[in-house]
């Protein structure tokens, strides 16, 4: 479920559902609104107040709550066990419970909340790393280049879900980077149904939205996000939208014969003659070398100011970086109303999310394709793919947070809270390598310094919206980073098992050259047993 431009619901064919989606200010403040909605569906002949409105076997209906902040997992939690409790009432006529959630969120909810970790709940890097793997620092690097970008999986819980923790890796995003990651020019149209609409100023530090009658705070809000009751004989269902608007305190597709993964033979070439044999522990990751990590302290989210050119929350780092500004969307879901986004001129960009298979039949309106289900990125381009290409550090940086998150599977302890290989062991990492490869910009050999995030890759990022702004900047505090790559180091004997793992187990060519082996290996020991002539007893 979620908005459109054409007021109206999208509905998807389950049972029940969660949806994260972001809206457009309608008062030209450049400010997301995020929005969460949990979704359910019962029978209609269990209603103990049957309503007119109510013409199906079944009825469908969503709880949506509006927010100025991005706390969706917490936002989320508290949602699904009062949509529950709204569904067994079995008569929608009775609103108290949605109101009470509406008092106790404005007075729970406030931007405190984003300096913790609760901003990140339900957003679990471990079980992305496990899923993705090495492919997430690929993940990484689209959205630093600002790329089109399209997640695809059903059904929508999981789709958000993924798509949110890839941004949470980004140091400062989720908390101020998405201010203006909904902010578009739209076409006359959309202006024309948008005219009419009003959204009354508010003090962002007070709350100023009477709860005292829930009616009609449904019925002003219906007006400004109208949403669309009315059967459609084209839906498979009819879904209705109860809203509460909360005022916080403060070239070719990469099929399976395309292969961009594959260990190329320049790479070899360039590796030949720096494998030094006498360094072969140069730099392994199975001899358990720790990452300098930054202290927490230093992230600076305590000392946040607003960016003279970015306009967004600022550390002293200049994170977050300005990716989803000046026309870059974020869109966790995306209704099929909202599809002419993807080709609108105003829109440079979007990481989107979609359940719609006709989203991802027209490849030409995306860079990459990500399905969630086989964790596969589908390039269309081979000079993006060039750019993704991973290098040697980059390699040895995946391998190794794979490693320590695979070995932490089993421990219960951890489970995503603990630290070296938990949920913020991570996300610090990643903090740790956009530290690394913002400092690296700033030196002098900043091009030898960059090799090791891959040439192509620094080339592209160079002219993209983000670094144009942050080197636009001076950042005093950028001086206590160490720059250089955080795994650089010689070439080693174990590096080329790096690759050559990664290329077989990634590539489409390596993955069928392993079944090839693997059947012929089978094939061997049948024959084998085939061939063994039986024992016999001695009389």
């Amino acid at each position: 479920l979620a908005f459109s431009h054409k007021k109206r619901l999208l509905c998807v064919s389950l049972r029940t559902d969660t949806v994260y989606f972001h809206l457009p200010p309608l008062d030209g403040q450049q400010k997301c609104v995020y929005g969460v909605s949990c979704y359910r569906q019962m029978e209609a002949k269990v209603l103990k107040v049957r309503e007119a409105d109510i013409t199906r076997e079944t009825v469908q209906k969503s709880v949506c709550v509006l927010s100025r902040l991005p706390l969706f997992g917490l936002i989320q939690a508290k949602l699904q066990l009062i949509t529950h409790a709204y569904f067994e009432e079995k008569d929608f006529s009775q609103i108290s419970i949605l109101k009470e959630l509406y008092d106790h969120m404005n007075r729970s909810l406030s931007c405190t909340a984003l300096e913790g970790s609760q901003i990140y709940l339900g957003l679990s890097a471990r079980d992305l790393i496990l899923h993705f793997k090495h492919k997430v620092l690929i993940l990484f690097k689209l959205i630093l280049l600002e790329k089109k970008i399209l997640f695809y999986v059903t059904p929508v819980k999981r789709l958000v879900e993924t798509l949110m923790t890839v941004l949470s890796l980004f140091p400062g995003i989720i908390e101020h980077g998405l201010a203006d990651s909904s902010h578009y020019q739209p076409r006359r149209s959309i202006s024309e149904d948008f005219s009419s609409a009003e959204i009354k100023s508010a003090d962002e530090e007070s709350l100023s939205m009477s709860t005292t009658d829930i009616t009609n705070i449904s019925k002003e809000l219906e007006g400004r996000y109208d949403v669309s009751d009315q059967p459609d004989q084209s839906k498979p269902c009819n879904t209705t939208l109860d809203t509460h608007y909360l005022q916080p305190h403060a070239g070719s597709l990469l099929d399976s014969e395309c292969e961009w993964e594959t260990l190329e033979p320049h790479v070899m070439d360039e590796m030949e003659g720096k494998v030094d044999i006498t360094h072969l522990n140069t730099f392994d990751t199975d001899s358990g070398l720790p990452i300098t990590v930054q202290p927490q302290s230093a992230t600076g989210q305590g000392m946040l100011s607003s960016g003279l050119v970015s306009g967004l929350q600022e550390d002293q780092y200049g994170l977050p970086l300005a990716v989803f500004t000046k026309g870059y969307l974020c869109m966790p879901y995306m209704a099929l109303q909202q599809h002419h986004l993807l080709s609108d001129i105003s829109v440079r960009g979007f990481v989107a999310g979609a359940t719609n298979i006709l989203f991802r039949q027209q490849r030409h309106l995306s860079d990459a394709i990500v399905d969630v289900d086989e964790a596969r990125i589908q390039i269309h381009d081979p000079e993006l793919r060039k750019m993704l290409y991973l290098s040697t550090a980059d390699l040895r940086f995946a391998d190794y947070l794979v490693k320590h998150v695979t070995e932490n599977k089993e421990d219960v302890f951890l489970d995503g809270t603990g630290w070296e290989g938990g949920d913020e062991w991570i996300r610090a990492q990643f903090g740790l390598y956009v530290h690394s490869l913002l400092s690296s910009a700033l030196q002098q050999d900043h091009e030898r310094l960059l090799a090791d995030y891959g040439t192509a890759f620094t080339s592209a990022w160079k002219i993209t919206h983000n670094y144009r702004v942050w080197i636009s900047n001076k950042h005093p505090a950028m001086a206590n980073i160490t720059p250089g790559h955080p795994f650089q180091g010689q070439y080693s004997v174990a590096d080329v098992k790096i690759r050559l793992s990664h290329s077989m187990q990634n590539s489409e060519r390596g993955k069928k050259f392993g079944n090839a082996v693997m059947s012929t290996s089978r094939s061997v020991v049948q024959t084998g047993k085939a061939q063994r002539l039986p024992s016999v007893k001695p009389e």
